[in-house]
């Protein structure tokens, strides 16, 4: 915008005044009244226009807009976007749900279609006032049926944060504040942990008052989904915080964050195997969704622990007994190879896991005689879906019964399988410890929920043997070697690549543990396991 035009409040009522140059002195209020319309006049009739949104325009409608919006008059405001029945109780709602009694509203300069603004307001709750300042911005489009230049409505015009089924409160917050800590008394925030911040407002919902936290007064934006926590904008009046003890340890939470960071989409999960404490859990990107446990997608090769679990009960391989690793294997039609076509002859299953054959596991399946036997295995022994009460949300993992070609492909992760890295980091625990342990954030003893059980345990010599092909996979030539060569400890490791919705580069997948500490991450896009979510890993491992 080339006028640096805002939004104010004099005497107690929003107007809209001009500054710098570019309107000539043009009065908004003219617009908002019903003066000068957005298309052109011909005779008292306005011609619809078509094609690409103009420059004035774009300025006209987003000048008019702001106005209104501003005015408060929901009514009209509404009328200047594509969809006023969505729009006009957002705005009302600014004034009346917000609490927002004052606002300045300054546009930047247009970019296209596209026009950004910032907003200091004003909020006034209980006789208090607080200043709020934050940015959005809007694009203007044509309308379909009028031809005017119309505000394309969406509720993060008002506020970034906002979705269709958010809205903005300014009042008591439903629950108190808590002041988490990691399992050695460090307090944790979102400020210097940037992943767990939606996971502590998660667990401010579910635990606040049982630690005794007592509602402040706050502008949030209030979800309107059921067990999606209300997010805090400002924090007008402090509340007082309950202690809550949590499983993280903040030493490898930190390493967790950097680990992440340097990638665009990425997620780590760290677990104590002999618990199922989670020790942490990072997402890049930070804020949003917490795809590390609510994450559902195929998670390549690391899969294929549970699947040699499965062989190696079932008595179809040895670690150390020969097996056929070609370069490619049939199953109900559907042709599966190797990375790169490669292929090892007659090796140890040892060798064929630690360098990731896939055809050594497809060529099996025959011998197993069930095709859900893997989910069976998956479900029986490492605890996938049996609804974990990890605290907060978290998707448990699914391995769908299939038949055919179809459950051939989840043997090595592929197919319909659906896994996140705290799934992936579970499994990871249980090769380690023997023994399913459900991955926790918070203790049972502070709401009574019942951790989920799986029905067996690994036989001690499947046990030893899978630690023993993880082991060989983290050293010498298998494919986790050089991402976990500066591990020390007693140590093993999967890798992984999943290519899923037709992507060039595949993501990259990663399992590995060291003494009492299991990792799991994927990269999206990443390439090979060992590639970039094997340094992940490795990083999280060295911190414990």
């Amino acid at each position: 915008m080339r006028s640096g035009a805002k939004v104010a409040i004099v005497g107690g009522v929003f107007v809209v005044v001009a500054s710098g140059v570019g309107y000539g002195g043009y009065n908004l209020w003219q617009g908002i009244n019903g003066g000068s319309d957005i298309g052109t006049r011909s005779g008292g009739t306005e011609e619809k226009r078509s094609g690409p949104v103009t420059e004035d325009e774009v300025e006209n409608a987003a000048k008019e807009f702001l106005a209104a919006w501003a005015a408060g008059e929901s009514d009209r405001a509404a009328q200047l976007t594509n969809n006023p029945v969505e729009a006009g109780p957002a705005v009302l709602n600014y004034r009346e749900g917000a609490k927002i009694s004052g606002a300045q509203i300054t546009p930047g300069k247009a970019a296209g279609a596209k026009v950004p603004f910032t907003v200091v307001a004003t909020v006034t709750y209980e006789g208090q006032t607080k200043l709020w300042t934050y940015t959005s911005e809007l694009t203007v489009v044509r309308g379909l049926t009028t031809g005017r230049a119309l505000v394309d409505w969406t509720p993060a015009v008002i506020h970034p944060k906002l979705t269709k089924n958010t809205t903005l409160r300014t009042g008591a917050a439903k629950t108190g504040g808590i002041k988490a800590v990691d399992r050695k008394g460090v307090e944790l925030t979102k400020e210097k942990y940037p992943s767990l911040g939606p996971i502590l407002d998660q667990l401010r919902e579910k635990y606040g008052r049982k630690v005794g936290g007592e509602p402040g007064i706050e502008t949030v934006v209030q979800s309107g989904t059921e067990g999606v926590p209300d997010t805090t904008l400002i924090t007008h009046v402090p509340g007082k915080p309950g202690r809550l003890q949590t499983t993280i340890d903040a030493t490898v939470q930190a390493a967790a964050e950097r680990a992440v960071k340097q990638y665009g989409q990425a997620s780590v999960v760290a677990v104590k195997p002999s618990t199922g404490e989670v020790r942490a859990v990072a997402n890049s990107p930070a804020a949003g969704f917490n795809t590390a446990f609510e994450g559902k997608q195929a998670p390549g090769s690391t899969l294929k622990i549970a699947t040699a679990a499965l062989l190696l009960e079932k008595g179809l391989v040895k670690a150390d007994q020969a097996t056929e690793c070609p370069k490619n294997a049939m199953y109900y039609g559907r042709t599966f190879q190797n990375l790169e076509g490669f292929a090892l002859g007659d090796v140890s299953f040892s060798r064929s896991f630690a360098r990731s054959c896939n055809t050594a596991f497809i060529k099996k399946i025959d011998d197993v005689g069930d095709d859900s036997a893997l989910g069976k295995e998956a479900r029986d022994v490492f605890g996938i879906g049996l609804d974990w009460k990890t605290g907060i949300t978290s998707f448990d993992g699914s391995i769908p019964e299939e038949k055919g070609g179809e459950a051939a492909a989840q043997y090595i992760g592929q197919g319909t399988v659906q896994m996140n890295v705290l799934n992936i980091a579970s499994i990871t625990a249980t090769a380690k410890y023997g023994t399913f342990k459900q991955p926790f954030l918070v203790s049972q003893e502070l709401d009574g929920r019942t951790f989920a059980e799986a029905s067996r345990s690994l036989p001690g010599s499947v046990a030893r043997q899978l630690r023993a092909m993880m082991r060989a996979t983290a050293t010498g030539e298998g494919t986790g070697a050089k991402a976990m060569a500066s591990v020390g400890g007693d140590k093993g490791a999967k890798t992984g690549s999943a290519e899923v919705g037709g992507q060039e580069t595949s993501n990259s997948w990663f399992a590995g543990y060291s003494d009492d500490l299991a990792a799991a991450a994927v990269v999206q896009e990443g390439g090979h396991g060992g590639d970039a979510a094997g340094p992940v890993v490795a990083s999280v491992l060295k911190a414990g």
